[in-house]
């Protein structure tokens, strides 16, 4: 059995480490990119269960991934989460995505989210 796959969407490296750090605890594999072209270029040849996505990228926003992941048939069924310090403008995306998550947020409450996310893959398989 696979473990299940998350790609983390961080401009900020600390931040990206510590959803990493937490998901992994949970167990899944994860990978962290720092720029939009990054993560277009890893959605492009990959497919994880899960993608944590900042909205706030430098040159081209998150919501242009976020775009793409619903555009592409192969990336379907995962699991999106934003995470943004701006409530009002994740709100807005409430209806694209899974879940949004307020920054800042803390390991514990990633790790209990992986661990809930992990369950359902697992049960998924």
């Amino acid at each position: 059995m696979n473990s299940p796959s998350v790609l983390i969407v961080d401009d900020h490296v600390d931040s990206g480490v510590i959803c990493a750090e937490a998901f992994k605890v949970a167990g899944f594999t994860a990978e962290v990119v720092h720029s939009t072209e990054k993560a277009l270029a890893r959605l492009a040849r990959i497919t994880p269960d899960v993608v944590v996505l900042d909205l706030c990228l430098p040159r081209v926003a998150g919501t242009e991934v976020l775009r793409q992941i619903r555009a592409d048939e192969r990336l379907s069924n995962a699991f999106i989460i934003v995470a943004s310090a701006d409530p009002l403008f994740a709100e807005k995306l409430l209806s694209q995505v899974d879940l949004v998550l307020v920054k800042p947020v803390g390991f514990g409450q990633l790790r209990a989210l992986a661990e809930r996310l992990s369950g359902a893959a697992s049960a998924g398989s």
